[in-house]
């Protein structure tokens, strides 16, 4: 299948989109922000020189999660007081897209909830507090104050320009896991389970000296 492309406003090299449906792109070549209006590209920032990953997952990683198939095609970078972890954004061969979080070998997949589905305000996710949704009981473990470090690739959203963003954490008793993140004026809630590495069959993996 031929990807969408279109031309970098800042440098005019052709970008070529991993994902059509993406709202949020970096130039591969001078790696400016760019957030798609239709067929135009408009420049909204650069990013930073990212620092090197020691995570094995990559832009253009392909896996499978309960029988799909997925392909990595962008990546958000946080960092805490006690390390950092990827967010990787993966489109399913159905075109939908959700998450694959990489933190310190810890691994979960998990996608945008329901609109219906309610999302407390800050004050109200402290540790310890249950929610209730799509029927599983979910606790509050651990409440983080994370620095946004950069993007590459395609995002379903524009996410560019953050500072410090609060999640909250959830976990259920079945190995279920949660999430709502402050970074939006309304909550965004995402939901799903933890998941071992080699269950998710990744291929393309990036290479490291001495594997």
């Amino acid at each position: 299948m031929t990807r969408p492309q279109a031309t970098c406003p800042n440098c005019g090299a052709r970008v070529e989109f991993r994902w059509s449906s993406a709202v949020q792109t970096v130039c591969p070549f001078c790696h400016s922000i760019l957030v798609r209006h239709d067929v135009d590209l408009e420049r909204v920032g650069t990013v930073a020189d990212l620092a090197p990953s020691s995570s094995p997952i990559q832009l253009g990683t392909g896996g499978r999660y309960h029988q799909r198939a997925f392909e990595v095609v962008g990546r958000i970078i946080y960092e805490w007081e006690q390390g950092g972890w990827n967010e990787w954004h993966v489109v399913f061969n159905d075109s939908t897209s959700g998450w694959l979080s990489d933190a310190q070998a810890e691994y979960a997949v998990s996608c945008l909830a329901a609109d219906s589905l309610a999302r407390p305000a800050e004050a109200n996710a402290a540790l310890g507090r249950h929610f209730t949704w799509q029927g599983k009981d979910y606790q509050v473990t651990t409440v983080t104050h994370a620095r946004y470090r950069g993007v590459e690739g395609d995002l379903p959203f524009e996410y560019w320009d953050k500072a410090e963003v609060v999640f909250v954490d959830l976990k259920s008793d079945d190995g279920g896991c949660a999430t709502l993140d402050y970074s939006e004026e309304t909550p965004l809630l995402f939901l799903g389970e933890f998941v071992e590495f080699r269950d998710l069959a990744l291929t393309n993996l990036r290479q490291f000296d001495g594997w």
